[in-house]
């Protein structure tokens, strides 16, 4: 068994491995996501599907898949025999979701044989403020695959990481940065009359290793562990049927309340006095309870299942804060996880639509929500390309994150062709208080970032 030192390469003695990233978890200490991209001529992936993570776990070709979770371990396994030919690289990543790898104590990357659990090479790792990492890569030299360690860092997260190497997660349309050079390619010359560098103190030896350009984006956030649980059922009262709104084009931004104004209920609109309320396409209903004080924790559940003798569908809920104008403030989803300080949680992915119940949660915290934003957008999209006519059916509810009560309901009864939907809006009424509409637009978008020009006009709709 060999141990590496940043920069060093060790050759594999065998086609497939398995790399695992150990960490020593406990309190205050970030969670780690292990990820692969496989690279093509230029450092670049060929598509999104060549990025693996938690949220697409196996490649196509099959060659290289996420083995599993758990605590203080993310495991990868990787059959370079198996890869497209095309293929020169497997960049081994990892995100640090709640803080920085500065605050994971015990970061290893270990390689071993997947068949017989031998030890190939370790590599301990430090770093500091960065979100995303680069531990390794396997490579191929001269007919054999080596395992390089690199150790080098980003503080702009998943989404940041994945960007640099060609995956569209920011959107479909952004510039390409410049490609790492090859590990291991005789230095180029510099072009004619260009200065020369300034002096730099010494340096650790240079063993190749490419070089990751940081960049400034969010910082992940901490999901909670586990899902709120609903209390036992109590008999409801027969719920309230909404019919659809009539719903006129946006002339510009709504005026909004004065600070201080009591909520005013719409003519039509009914509130949470005689219990859960369900909700028809393009109908509202004002989130509150007469003499009783404004709601504070609710949950926005989003479930769907497969249709009958359909596979299992990865499907991904998020939200889009907007403010009165309809510009997008913040996004959270599963690449950014934790906004408002907290006040929005998103709590994991769920990669089949299988089983009763939420599919996914998104936790919010009505009275920390900051004043400029005035619509929060629940949305759903098909990140592996999938459409809404795999789709039995699919649907929101909005739950009392302090009691578990389903407050509201809003089942999707329609299907399109399409690989996103605007499913919900929570629009700011008062200082404390807020409406839901549902919706149920399609549009197409395998991320959430495709869904935000569409629900702008939805955020400034009277």
């Amino acid at each position: 068994m060999t141990q590496l030192s940043k920069g060093a390469n060790t050759a594999l003695p065998t086609a497939n491995v398995r790399v695992t990233l150990h960490w020593s978890p406990g309190p205050g200490v970030p969670d780690v996501d292990a990820s692969a991209l496989l690279l093509r001529a230029g450092g670049r992936v060929g598509s999104d599907d060549d990025f693996i993570f938690y949220n697409q776990p196996q490649h196509a070709s099959g060659a290289v898949r996420h083995t599993g979770k758990t605590p203080g371990e993310d495991s990868l396994q990787v059959d370079v025999a198996a890869l497209p030919a095309d293929v020169e690289r497997v960049v081994l990543a990892a995100s640090a979701d709640g803080g920085t790898f500065g605050q994971v104590p015990g970061l290893t990357l270990v390689a071993t044989d997947a068949a017989t659990g031998a030890e190939i090479a370790t590599f301990p790792m430090e770093a500091a403020a960065e979100t995303a990492f680069v531990s390794g890569e396997l490579y191929q030299r001269n007919g054999q695959w080596k395992l390089r360690a690199i150790g080098q860092g980003y503080s702009s997260g998943l989404a940041g990481l994945a960007t640099d190497f060609g995956i569209s997660v920011e959107s479909d349309d952004s510039a390409a940065p410049p490609a790492p050079p090859d590990p291991e390619a005789a230095p180029t010359a510099p072009p004619p009359q260009q200065a020369p560098p300034p002096p730099a103190a010494p340096a650790a030896p240079d063993f190749g290793a490419p070089q990751f350009e940081a960049s400034a984006a969010p910082q992940f956030g901490n999901p909670p562990q586990g899902m709120p649980q609903q209390a036992p059922p109590q008999p409801p009262p027969p719920p309230q049927q909404v019919p659809p709104a009539q719903m006129q084009p946006p002339a510009g931004p709504p005026a909004g309340p004065p600070a201080g104004a009591p909520a005013q209920q719409a003519a039509g609109v009914v509130n949470l006095d005689k219990g859960r309320v369900n909700l028809s396409k393009g109908a509202r209903v004002d989130l509150v309870k007469s003499a009783a004080p404004p709601l504070s924790n609710v949950v926005m559940g989003l479930g769907w299942d497969p249709a009958p003798g359909r596979k299992n569908i990865d499907l991904d809920a998020s939200v889009i804060a907007y403010d009165q104008g309809g510009k997008k403030l913040e996004i959270v989803w599963f690449m950014h996880k934790k906004e408002f300080g907290g006040a929005i949680l998103h709590t994991g992915d769920n990669l089949t639509g299988a089983g009763d119940g939420d599919d996914e949660q998104i936790k919010v915290d009505l009275l920390r929500i900051p004043p400029q934003v005035t619509s929060l957008l629940f949305t759903i999209n098909s990140f592996s390309g999938q459409k809404f006519t795999d789709i039995q059916r699919a649907f929101c509810r909005l739950v009392d994150g302090n009691t578990g009560e389903e407050l509201v309901r809003f089942d999707l009864s329609a299907s399109q062709p399409a690989t996103g939907v605007l499913m919900a809006l929570l629009r700011r009424t008062g200082p404390e208080t807020w409406q839901m509409r549902a919706i149920g637009d399609f549009h197409d978008g395998r991320t959430v970032k495709k869904l935000v020009g569409p629900g702008q006009a939805h955020a400034v709709a009277p």
